[in-house]
C-alpha cells in the first residue's frame, strides 16, 4: 500500500457526525467501551484525548457510557482479550495489530475499531478492502512500514556521514515488515542497518550496549506501542550513548528524542472517538472506511541535540512544525 491511497479515502463518516439529528442521544441508554492494549500508555491517551471528543458527541463517561480498559503483554493478549470480550462491550478500540487478533481470535463479534493498525489490514485479513471494509474491524491503519522508512529517510538527511544506524523494535516477527522498510531505505541511502529487538524495558539496556559494541552512529525507534510508552526511557539512553535518535510521534521527541516524526496523535485520538460514537448509533463497521493519517508532524528537540553535541543542519529545521529549545 502507498501513502496516496489512505490519503484518497473521503471522510463521510466523520461528516456526518455533524448531523444533529444523528448524535441526539438515548438517555435511557448506557453503552459499554472496551480498549485493549499491549501497554498502559495509549490507554491514557485514550481517555485525555477520546473520550473528551465522545463526551462532546453525546457519549459521557459515568452518565451514559462505561469504559472497560484492559492491557496485557503481547504474550498475555489472548488471556485479556478474552476477559474483556467477557464484559460484552458493544465497541472495542484495539490498540494495534496483536490487539485486533487477540479479540478475533476469541470468536467474538463485537466492532472492532483499530487504534493506529501497523500493517496492512487487508493482507492481514482484518478487511476486504479500505473503502468498504466488510467485516467486523475499521479504524485508523498508521502505513508504519512506509513511515518507518521516511524517517530514516530524515535521519540521514540531517546526518549525511552516518554509516551504521541501528533499528529498535520488539518482536522479530511482528515488527519485520517495518524493519525491511527501514532495511531497503537504508539500502538506498548507503547506511549498514543494525537490527535490535527489546521485548521489554529490561532489554533496553543491553540493546544499547549491543549498539555501541556495533558502533552504532545513529538510531531509529520502530514504531510500536510499547517503544512509545518508554519515550523518555530510550531517549535518556540514546543521550547517553550520543546517538542521533528519530522516533515515530512528535510526542516522542517532547520526551526526549532528537526528532519525532509522524502523524497529527490529537487528531487521530479523535477519529477514533467518531468511530466509536458511529457505530454507538448503529453504523456496521464494515460500512465505515479505514482511514490513514492526513496530518503529519516533525519535531526537532535541540536541547537534545546539544547535550549530544550535534547541530542541525538549516534545511532540516525548516522542514520543522516544532523546535524545542
Amino acid at each position: 500500500m502507498r501513502l496516496r491511497d489512505f490519503l484518497l479515502l473521503g471522510l463521510a463518516a466523520l461528516t456526518s457526525l455533524n448531523n444533529q439529528s444523528a448524535l441526539a442521544r438515548d438517555d435511557n441508554k448506557v453503552f459499554r467501551l472496551g480498549i485493549l492494549s499491549p501497554v498502559a500508555r495509549p490507554v491514557q491517551t485514550i481517555r485525555a484525548i477520546a473520550l473528551p471528543e465522545l463526551a462532546r458527541l453525546g457519549f459521557i463517561e459515568g452518565k451514559n457510557l462505561v469504559v472497560e480498559p484492559r492491557v496485557g503483554s503481547t504474550e498475555l493478549l489472548p488471556t485479556v482479550a478474552r476477559d474483556l470480550a467477557a464484559a460484552r462491550p458493544e465497541v472495542i478500540i484495539a490498540v494495534g495489530a496483536a490487539a485486533i487478533r487477540a479479540i478475533r481470535e476469541t470468536g467474538d463479534r463485537t466492532p472492532i475499531v483499530g487504534a493506529f493498525i501497523g500493517e496492512d489490514p487487508i493482507a492481514a485479513g482484518f478487511a476486504d478492502s479500505l473503502a468498504h471494509p466488510g467485516g467486523t474491524v475499521t479504524g485508523i491503519v498508521m502505513l508504519a512500514p512506509e513511515l518507518d522508512s521516511k524517517r530514516l529517510h530524515f535521519l540521514h538527511e540531517a546526518f549525511p556521514d552516518l554509516r551504521r544506524i541501528a533499528a529498535l523494535a520488539v518482536n522479530e516477527q511482528r515488527d519485520a515488515p517495518n524493519i525491511e522498510a527501514v532495511k531497503e531505505a537504508a539500502g538506498h541511502a548507503g547506511v549498514e542497518l543494525l537490527s535490535l529487538y527489546a521485548a521489554s524495558s529490561q532489554d533496553y539496556v543491553s540493546a544499547f550496549a549491543a549498539m555501541r559494541n556495533a558502533q552504532a552512529d545513529g538510531l531509529q525507534i520502530i514504531s510500536a506501542p510499547e517503544l512509545f510508552a518508554a519515550a523518555s526511557g530510550l531517549a535518556a539512553l540514546a543521550v547517553e550513548g550520543r546517538l542521533p535518535t528519530i522516533c515515530e510521534w512528535a510526542e516522542m521527541a517532547q520526551a526526549g528524542c532528537l526528532f519525532g516524526y509522524g502523524p497529527d496523535f490529537t487528531e487521530l485520538e479523535r477519529r477514533v472517538a467518531n468511530f466509536v460514537a458511529l457505530i454507538f448509533r448503529g453504523t456496521a463497521p464494515g460500512e465505515l472506511p479505514i482511514e490513514g493519517p492526513t496530518h503529519f508532524k516533525f519535531v526537532i528537540n535541540l536541547k537534545t541535540a546539544k547535550a549530544i553535541g550535534l547541530t542541525i543542519p538549516p534545511s532540516v529545521s525548516a522542514l520543522a512544525d516544532e523546535v524545542i529549545e
